[in-house]
C-alpha cells in the first residue's frame, strides 16, 4: 500500500500562496483522478484542485481557513485504492491552527499592520497603522447575550487582509504611487444611443443578446482608441520604452464578493455588439463566481468601471496596473437638456476618463473621450470615423 502526499501546485501568475477555502472530500472517501477535491482562493481567483490520484483520502493536513505555501502538503491518498487505516491524526501544527494569526496577550502591545510597509503615510504627523491593542471586555451569555443588539456600537470587527483583497490593496497602492493620475470629465447626451438600442432589440438584430449601455460604451471606447492609441499603451520602465497595443483587451471592473476584479476581453475592437455584448455579460458572470481564470486577469490594455449601477454620476478611478486609461461611467439621468434650439428631457450620463500622464498629454485624453462622447451622443457619426 502505498500513501502518496499532495502539494499545493503552483497556480500560476507567480502566486507563492493561497488560502484553503473548502474541502470537497473527507478522511475515507474514495475519489476518481481530477475529481475536484477542494477549492482554494488565491490573490485572483477561486480555483479548483482536481486530484492527482485515484484513491481513498487517508488524511487532510489543512484546515479551511488556513493560509499554505507552494509546496506544502495539504492531503494525503492511499493510491492503490485498497483502503488503509487512516493516518492518526495529529494536532495541527500551532501556526496552522491558528490560520497563521496571532493575537497579543498583553493589552499593552502593539499590532503592526502587515501591509504596512507598502504604504506611503501623509504629512509630518502620518499614522503609521501600529496602534495599541484594546482589551475586550467579557460579553454576557445566555439570556443577558440575546438581549444585546445584533450590531454593537462599540469594539471592532477585524478582518484579515489576504486573497483578492490583499492583491487588489496592494495594485491599487502601486498604481496610485506610480503613475501620475490625471482626469477629464464630460456630460453626454445618451438619449440616441439608448433609442438606436432600442430599435435594435425589437429588429432582432442583435440576435437575443441583452445589449445594454455599458456595451454600447464599450463599443464607443473601442472605435475611439482607433483615434488615440495613446490611451491604449504601457509604460516600460525598465526598457525605457513605451509599449502601444495593438490589440484592445478590455477590462471590466467588476464588483464581487471577494473583492474588485478587473477581467478582460481580448482583441474587443474586432467584436461586433451583440459579440461584445455576450463577451462582457459571461465576463461579470464568471467574475462574481470568482471563477475567472489567470488568463481573463491579466493582459489588460484599457478598463471601463461602470459606477453608474450604484446610482452615482462619476467619480474618478485608479488606474488597473500597467494599462494607461481607465473610462468610468456616471448613472443614467433623466434632466432638462438643450436639444435642437430648445430645452427637452434627456437622458443624460457622465464620463469620466482617468489617464497616466507620462503616457497621455491632456490634449489627446480631451481628444479620446470627446470621441466617446460624440459617437454615443450621434451613433451615426461612426460611420465618419472607422
Amino acid at each position: 500500500m502505498t500513501v502518496k502526499d499532495f502539494m499545493l501546485p503552483d497556480l500560476g501568475e507567480g502566486l507563492t500562496e493561497s488560502e484553503l477555502v473548502s474541502w470537497n472530500v473527507k478522511v475515507g472517501d474514495t475519489v476518481e483522478l481530477n475529481q475536484i477535491i477542494a477549492d482554494v482562493e488565491t490573490a485572483k481567483a477561486l480555483v479548483e484542485l482536481p486530484s492527482p490520484y485515484a484513491g481513498v483520502v487517508t488524511r487532510l493536513y489543512v484546515e479551511p481557513g488556513v493560509t499554505v505555501n507552494v509546496g506544502e502538503k495539504i492531503v494525503a491518498f492511499e493510491v492503490d485504492g485498497e483502503p488503509l487505516s487512516p493516518i492518526p491524526e495529529s494536532p495541527l501544527p500551532e501556526e496552522a491552527a491558528r490560520g497563521r494569526l496571532e493575537g497579543p496577550a498583553d493589552p499593552s502591545t502593539t499590532i503592526e499592520d502587515p501591509i504596512l510597509p507598502n504604504l506611503v503615510g501623509y504629512g509630518a504627523k502620518a499614522e503609521t497603522g501600529a496602534r495599541p491593542a484594546r482589551r475586550v471586555r467579557n460579553l454576557p451569555t445566555g439570556e443577558a447575550a440575546s438581549a444585546l443588539p445584533e450590531h454593537p456600537s462599540e469594539g471592532e470587527t477585524r478582518i484579515p487582509i489576504k486573497g483578492v483583497r490583499k492583491r487588489t490593496a496592494e495594485a491599487m497602492v502601486a498604481s496610485a504611487f506610480t503613475a501620475p493620475h490625471a482626469s477629464a470629465f464630460m456630460t453626454v447626451d445618451v438619449t440616441p444611443t439608448l433609442e438606436l438600442l432600442e430599435r435594435l432589440t425589437r429588429s432582432g438584430e442583435l440576435a437575443g443578446a441583452r445589449v445594454t449601455i455599458l456595451t454600447a460604451v464599450a463599443k464607443a471606447l473601442c472605435i475611439a482608441v482607433g483615434r488615440t492609441p495613446e490611451v491604449n499603451s504601457h509604460w516600460d520602465e525598465a526598457a525605457q520604452q513605451i509599449v502601444q497595443f495593438h490589440a484592445v483587451n478590455l477590462g471590466i471592473a467588476a464588483a464581487t464578493p471577494r473583492g474588485l476584479m478587473v477581467p478582460n476581453i481580448p482583441r474587443a475592437e474586432t467584436l461586433t455588439l451583440a459579440q461584445l455584448a455576450a463577451a462582457v455579460s459571461g465576463l461579470v458572470a464568471t467574475a462574481k463566481e470568482g471563477r475567472s481564470s489567470p488568463e481573463e486577469l491579466s493582459g489588460g490594455t484599457i478598463s471601463i468601471s461602470n459606477v453608474g449601477v450604484f446610482g452615482v454620476d462619476g467619480g474618478t478611478p485608479i488606474l488597473n496596473p500597467g494599462e494607461a486609461a481607465i473610462l468610468a461611467m456616471g448613472t443614467i439621468r433623466r434632466q432638462p437638456w438643450e436639444f435642437e434650439g430648445g430645452i427637452a428631457l434627456r437622458s443624460v450620463m457622465t464620463l469620466t476618463l482617468s489617464f497616466d500622464h507620462r503616457l497621455v498629454d491632456g490634449e489627446q485624453a480631451s481628444r479620446f473621450l470627446a470621441d466617446v462622447g460624440r459617437i454615443l451622443a450621434d451613433p451615426a457619426r461612426v460611420l465618419a470615423m472607422v
